[in-house]
């Protein structure tokens, strides 16, 4: 009987890791750039998570120059200000905060299809 002795395995959650990481939509390391698919072919491009220090209103200006689409800021009770853009820009924007300098490659999160 004492090779066949059950051990009870205490509680564990696989997810556990990967729920902490996703705990927050808005982390601080990283910038999330969605897509959102509205009615027909129209979509909307929302990019979150950039510091708190640089000016939204500023990038907006220049990323709706950059790639001749309207847009606007959301202020949003839990992520924060979120810039949206007209039109599935996610490559524009990833490769125009890059060169601008204002994340890091490796910082940037492209989500959607």
């Amino acid at each position: 009987m004492s090779e066949l002795d059950i051990q009870i395995p205490s509680t564990f959650d696989p997810f556990a890791e990967a729920n902490a990481e996703d705990s927050g939509a808005g982390t601080k390391e990283y910038v999330h750039i969605r897509i959102q698919q509205r009615n027909g072919r129209k979509s909307l491009t929302t990019v979150q998570g950039l510091k708190k220090e640089f000016s939204y209103s500023k990038i907006l200006k220049d990323l709706k120059k950059e790639f001749c689409c309207n847009g606007t800021v959301v202020q949003d009770p839990e992520l924060g200000k979120v810039i949206q853009l007209q039109g599935d820009q996610r490559k524009n924007v990833s490769t125009f905060l890059v060169q601008a300098g204002i994340v890091k490659k490796e910082h940037i999160k492209i989500h959607g299809f």
